[in-house]
């Protein structure tokens, strides 16, 4: 996780110091109630929002009342659900705290085997400027029916961008870390 800089977390929404990512990662780590997920949360954090993904245990973790048998069977999509409503008001109440205190909404999900599934994430606007070469990429997927809007379709070429080049953007985020590790040994301005 790379450290925050710039329009980075404030503490406190002071406008002060601001908070690697690692330290927001302990922070949910050190509150998430246990039982909730099998380890701590993957966190993950950008200018906007924080998410918060907890891998849920395998299984029913409702097995059944002796008095009236066996629950009934409940696939992932059942345990999400359940999951999700079991947990409404905590997460409610832990997210307030953690906007307070880093100054960015807080996003849920949770994963099952290689599914996973989130609960609420941002829709952020991002400006950008095109030239008509770009323009006519997205009006291409816009014409074709691939997306609704040239909005859409950005989204669409950043999702298949992200997608294809997982390994790389892995990378750049060492690379970015390590640079925030040296800036934060250098001198004290």
């Amino acid at each position: 996780m790379a450290g925050l800089r710039g329009r980075g977390p404030a503490r406190g929404g002071d406008g002060g110091d601001t908070v690697s990512a690692d330290e927001v990662a302990a922070w949910f780590t050190a509150r998430v109630p246990e039982g909730w997920f099998t380890g701590p949360p993957r966190v993950t954090v950008d200018r906007d929002e924080i998410t918060v993904v907890g891998a849920l245990p395998p299984g029913d973790p409702h097995p059944g009342d002796p008095a009236t048998g066996p629950a009934p069977p409940s696939g992932g999509a059942g345990r999400t659900r359940r999951f999700r409503e079991e947990t409404r008001d905590a997460r409610i109440e832990l997210a307030r705290d953690a906007e307070h205190q880093f100054g960015r909404k807080v996003s849920w999900g949770v994963s099952l085997g290689a599914a996973t599934e989130l609960f609420t994430t941002l829709s952020v606007p991002v400006m950008t400027r095109l030239r008509q070469p770009e323009r006519q990429v997205l009006d291409t997927l816009v014409d074709s029916g691939v997306a609704r809007s040239r909005s859409e379709a950005l989204a669409w070429c950043v999702r298949l961008v992200g997608e294809n080049a997982d390994e790389w953007l892995a990378r750049l985020r060492e690379a970015m870390e390590k640079v925030e590790q040296i800036r934060a040994e250098g001198p004290g301005i």
